[in-house]
């Protein structure tokens, strides 16, 4: 077996990973990289990048049939769903580059293709290797949930690492979870041309500020996806083509596939994570706010930590953990300004708190501030007016920002900046945005904070009065 000493070893080569292989081994230290499976992770294989792909294709069918308001006469969309997947893994192989092995080896960190796990509190085995690092990174990622559900095991099912394989078009997708990855895939499948029915077991998108959520699903419901909510899923049965989903309440679903879209569960379960005397909960692993584990030579970020399953998560991860392992400096991770946005039509974002819970925490203190797209130039130019974002503000800061809309996920940044950075309603106000834009809604909903005070406000009419009794 050989021997290998370094620096730093790094567990996975999702983003979070890759992130944190590039920036140690270009400050000086030796990186070794291990992963078993694909670079790049669930992210560019499996998750972000293809799902977004796809979205893309069915953003533009939906339009050919949805364009008599801009003055263009409207056609049926003639969809070829293989060359919409073909379109989908084109831009992986695109971006694959970017997290290809030759890649990280140019950088200087050393690859090896093998799955690896502990034998001690600093060393791994990954093949016919034994690495022993100063330092070790574990960014093993998730995997899709696969529920026990009664029959499941007896007929064919899709998840988001399989779904992308398909060729042939789903006549009638069934998916069974009504959370980001359900919602967004059940809406590029109506739009693509299936038939689709969303089994949730509580409320779908119940993460999210319920009034917000609403918008999303009336137009998915108005698009002709069939969303069964508290439908607890008792059994499955059937074969391809024909598959069942019972519930507990008695309703029964039938479709030609079957999306399983639950959840998902962390990756440890190669890692032998008792020889290095690493703890887990039913989360994840175990790890402090500087995201070190319970032996202090390991830490965990992204998915395999047990929080926010995102990855841009994962890279903020990356960049915390750095200044700890190589420089020994104190760096913590925070979750506050943790952006998320979920990529329907209209988009969904969020960052910090939710109005119900900015109210359970805050209490009076607490203003929130609106703004509706209705209201913005651009958006009505581009008859992209459903929508509006609010933002909870205590003591002129904001708390946390909820938006629905035409590219939400983007204007949400701001929001993240500002809470990041602890600025006031007042800098954000300053900002100029270039007209017309969907970033002026940013700055008008800070105007909205202000003009009660500033219009409303007999005080500022007096001393206007006075001032202007006063000028020459």
């Amino acid at each position: 077996m050989e021997q290998i000493k370094t620096d730093l070893l790094v567990i996975g080569a999702g983003s979070g990973g890759l992130s944190v292989a590039a920036g140690a081994v270009q400050m000086g230290a030796s990186v070794v990289l291990l992963e078993g499976h694909k670079m790049g992770g669930d992210c560019l294989n499996y998750g972000c990048v293809p799902s977004k792909a796809l979205i893309a294709s069915a953003k533009a069918a939906y339009g050919k049939g949805h364009s008599a308001d801009l003055g263009v006469a409207e056609v049926a969309a003639d969809v070829n769903y293989a060359a919409a997947m073909t379109h989908v893994s084109g831009v992986i192989k695109q971006i694959e580059p970017v997290d290809s092995q030759e890649r990280f080896e140019g950088l200087g960190v050393r690859v090896i293709r093998e799955f690896g796990h502990f034998v001690s509190d600093r060393e791994v085995e990954a093949g016919r290797y034994r690495i022993t690092a100063r330092r070790i990174v574990i960014a093993t990622g998730s995997s899709p949930l696969v529920p026990p559900i009664p029959g499941l095991d007896q007929v064919p099912y899709l998840t988001n690492e399989t779904l992308f394989d398909l060729r042939e078009r789903p006549t009638h997708l069934l998916i069974i979870g009504g959370g980001p990855i359900g919602m967004e895939m059940a809406q590029a499948h109506i739009r693509l041309g299936s038939k689709v029915t969303v089994i949730e077991g509580a409320q779908a998108l119940g993460k999210d500020d319920p009034e917000l959520a609403a918008v999303v699903l009336d137009q998915l419901r108005g698009e002709g996806v069939e969303i069964a909510e508290d439908a607890m899923v008792k059994s499955i049965s059937g074969q391809a083509g024909a598959i069942t989903v019972d519930t507990a309440d008695g309703r029964s679903f039938t479709g030609s596939h079957l999306l399983l879209a639950v959840g998902r569960k962390t990756n440890t379960d190669r890692l032998t994570l008792d020889a290095a005397g690493i703890e887990t909960t039913r989360a994840g692993i175990k790890v402090d706010d500087s995201l070190r584990t319970t032996n202090r030579r390991v830490y965990a970020i992204g998915d395999v930590a047990g929080g926010m399953q995102f990855t841009h998560v994962a890279g903020y991860h990356a960049g915390v953990i750095i200044r700890s392992a190589l420089f020994s400096l104190p760096s913590k991770a925070k979750t506050s300004h943790i952006p998320w946005a979920t990529y329907t039509d209209p988009e969904l974002a969020q960052v910090g708190l939710t109005e119900a819970q900015a109210r359970e925490q805050h209490g009076d203190r607490l203003e929130v501030a609106r703004f509706d797209y209705h209201h913005n130039d651009r958006a009505i130019a581009e008859r992209k007016t459903p929508g509006f974002i609010k933002v909870m503000v205590v003591k002129g800061r904001p708390v946390g920002a909820s938006i629905v809309g035409h590219q939400a996920g983007d204007l949400i940044a701001l929001w993240s900046l500002a809470i990041a950075n602890s600025l006031k309603m007042s800098q954000v106000s300053a900002m100029v945005a270039p007209y017309p834009t969907y970033a002026e809604l940013n700055k008008r909903v800070a105007g909205a904070y202000f003009s009660p005070r500033l219009f409303d406000s007999q005080t500022v009419k007096r001393v206007v009065g006075a001032v202007q009794r006063w000028l020459p």
